[in-house]
Order: structure tokens, then sequence, then C-alpha cells
């Protein structure tokens, strides 16, 4: 597994170029991140940050509090800016792409993010249309189900306990048919039962040639696509 280390400091470390040589079928980097730099408030989170990714890749990403891991996640997603540095999807930067970027991306943040006065069923049909993807009744049950959300399809959000309402967000990946997963901390809450069926979702996107950034410290110990380590440090 290869380990990337991005700091913060004011005299950060030369950044850091690597050959990502996977041995998986295809090798095009379509995830390209060159020279990127956070800064909140007055104090700069990470600089001169480069990476590529080749689909079926796994990226781990860790660091402690504040160092920055749902600033970076939120800036690949284009809900934050960086304060420097591009995003290269496929070739082009994410900022000229568009649509065609956003609906390429599932992003989970560490707070499920449901509304409490919709259903179940609601919350993930209505999330998915979002991010321009139908999903009609019976598929969205099925997957609600899967997680474990069994009779719960119709229930308002607000009566889910915190896993179940983790699960409810979790419930995405199965229908989203996205390329670029970006979770960050949704382990949190969740059962070892859960914990194995992420696990499972994870492999099958990288099967099917997805990229998966993920902001934990739990070694999943995947057993499909090409692990990858990511540490910001303060």
């Amino acid at each position: 597994m290869e380990r990337v280390v991005a700091s913060g400091r004011a005299r950060a470390a030369p950044r850091q170029k690597l050959d990502y040589n996977t041995g998986a079928e295809d090798k095009r980097h379509i995830l390209e991140i060159s020279k990127l730099g956070c800064v909140r408030g007055d104090r700069r989170l990470f600089r001169d940050l480069d990476l590529s990714l080749s689909p079926g890749t796994y990226v781990q990403l860790t660091g402690p509090n504040g160092s920055g891991k749902t600033s970076l996640l939120r800036i690949l997603c284009r809900l934050l800016e960086p304060a420097e540095g591009e995003i290269r999807w496929e070739g082009a930067n994410i900022r000229s792409l568009g649509e065609d970027y956003f609906t390429a991306v599932t992003y989970l943040g560490h707070r499920p993010g449901v509304k409490d006065e919709l259903s179940a069923l609601e919350n993930l049909t209505i999330a998915n249309a979002l991010n321009g993807v139908e999903v009609d009744a019976e598929k969205a049950s099925g997957a609600l189900q899967t997680m474990g959300l069994a009779g719960r399809e119709h229930l308002p959000a607000r009566f889910l306990s915190e896993g179940q309402r983790r699960r409810l967000a979790l419930a995405r990946l199965q229908v989203c048919n996205t390329r670029l997963w970006l979770l960050d901390e949704v382990l949190t809450s969740l059962d070892k039962r859960a914990v194995g069926l992420v696990r499972s979702l994870i492999e099958q996107h990288l099967n099917r040639g997805g990229i998966a950034i993920v902001a934990t410290h739990q070694e999943l110990e995947l057993s499909a696509g090409v692990t990858k380590r990511l540490e910001l440090t303060t």
C-alpha cells in the first residue's frame, strides 16, 4: 500500500510526485490533483498536494482532527474552493465540467444528511434525484432492506436511531451509479455487519472501475482494487 503525506505546516515538505504502478487493467489517471492547497480562516490546512488516481483505486484518507480531511473531500466535490491548485477529471478542470462532474460524484459527509420530516424511502429517492439519478420505489426499497432498514421504509427519518440514519445515507451507494465516491467518516455508529456491507459495496465499486476516497481510521482490508493511503498532518 502506497502512502502519501501532505503537511499544513508553514514550511511544508517538498511536493511528492508519485508513480502509481497499480497493475490494474486500466491505468489511466482519471482523477488528477495538482499543487492543491487549503486555507480556512487564517490557518493553513495543507499545501502542494499532488495525487493521480486510476480506475479501481481506494484511498484511505487519514490524519488528526483539524488536518483538513473534510475540507479536502468538500473541495473534491466542489462544495469548497481550494486556496490554490487544480483538480482534473478525465483531463479537464472540474470547474469547466459543471453537471458532467457533479453527476459523476457521490459525496457522503460525516453527518448522515437526511431530512427528518421525510421517510427513509423519500430521503433515498430525492437524494439521488438531486444527483441526477432517478431511482424507482422498488429499487430504493431493496437498497434500504439490504442496509437493514426493512419495515422502516415509510418511517419518518426523525424516528430512526443514529446508526439507522447512517445506514439510510449509505443506501445511496447501492443505487447512485457514480464513478467517484467521497466518503467522510461514514463508518461511525455502524455495527460490524454494516461495516462489512460497506466494505462489500466499496469492493464492488472498485471492480466496476470506480474510485473511492474514504476518510477513516478503520482498516477495511479490501480484497478488490488498489489501496493507497493519504495522510494529512498538522
